[in-house]
């Protein structure tokens, strides 16, 4: 099966209520704003593949990384005080890993080229912060704590210049993690 079937297989049920009550809307792919399909969202069950939810439409505010399973209070779960307002599909992916992160914007100062799993940047790499970084290959979680802790985001394949102009200035990135088929 090629990597878009098994994508297309991907599928997420929101509810409006806590365990799996009031109205639905199922998703199997992106949504940028869920306010047309449900007036509120306080539970979901990821029946096949990962979701990256967000508190925020367009894909913006606290990202929370969603795998195969029941949430039946998730909001309370997660600290999450609005509720799930956007989510994106995250594609399943089989190959190898690689992400260079710079200490500066712009892809400045010091450059490290990771393949695997890093609990703690300040640790391995006697790095104190990260603010730029170039997604090669693979899909990542980054966290502002070390391992893996803390608020997320969600990292494709792509350059990523500046954290602080993606609405992230003052968070500090300190440990990531790749998003593996073991999560399917």
């Amino acid at each position: 099966m090629t990597s878009s079937g098994m994508n297309m297989m991907s599928r997420i049920v929101f509810y409006e209520d806590r365990n799996f009550q009031g109205r639905s809307y199922e998703c199997m792919s992106d949504c940028p704003d869920m306010s047309s399909y449900l007036s509120r969202c306080h539970s979901c069950r990821v029946e096949r593949g990962c979701f990256m939810v967000y508190d925020r439409t367009n894909y913006m505010g606290n990202q929370y990384f969603m795998r195969r399973g029941e949430y039946a209070d998730y909001m309370s779960m997660m600290g999450m005080s609005d509720g799930i307002r956007s989510c994106r599909m995250i594609p399943m992916y089989r190959g190898s890993y690689r992400m260079r992160i710079y200490e500066r914007e712009n892809f400045g100062g010091q450059m490290y080229e990771m393949m695997d799993d890093c609990d703690s940047i300040m640790d391995r790499y006697r790095m104190s912060n990260c603010m730029s970084c170039n997604v090669m290959d693979g899909h990542w979680l980054m966290y502002e704590q070390p391992h893996f802790r803390g608020r997320m985001m969600y990292m494709r394949p792509g350059e990523y210049r500046s954290f602080s102009n993606m609405g992230w200035s003052g968070t500090r990135w300190m440990s990531m993690r790749r998003i593996t088929d073991s999560y399917y």
